[in-house]
């Protein structure tokens, strides 16, 4: 028999507002582009991966995202061929997006450490 609690099947069921979505897809793009270049079907693959399935991407989320990263020169796109032969555009993080990746980090942070902190006087009270 296997038992699952009560706290892992609201984690399994719960979706992200919408709000928080949006507001991560610029950090964890930059993020995962930090890490190596990549194209938009990995990308979606990747978020999926980190979130354990929380985050569940579309194209139609993802692109919009990547294209205004482009026009603000945090991301740079180039076509190449994958290994299987096929034609992709391959997204790379800039200098630029390396400077706004670090102030984000920052900023989650603060919001992380402030969220934990009022959590924690509201979970002793």
């Amino acid at each position: 028999m296997i038992y699952i609690d009560r706290q892992c099947i609201r984690l399994l069921r719960m979706e992200l507002n919408k709000d928080l979505v949006a507001a991560s897809a610029t950090p964890l793009v930059l993020a995962i582009l930090a890490e190596r270049d990549s194209y938009g079907y990995a990308l979606i693959k990747r978020v999926a991966e980190l979130s354990r399935g929380h985050l569940q991407w579309t194209d139609g989320m993802l692109y919009p995202v990547l294209h205004r990263l482009e026009r603000q020169d945090l991301v740079a796109a180039k076509w190449g061929v994958s290994e299987t032969g096929r034609k992709r555009k391959y997204y790379r993080i800039t200098k630029l997006g390396r400077d706004q990746l670090d102030a984000q980090k920052e900023q989650w942070q603060v919001v992380d450490r402030t969220l934990r902190g009022i959590w924690m006087k509201a979970a002793l009270a």
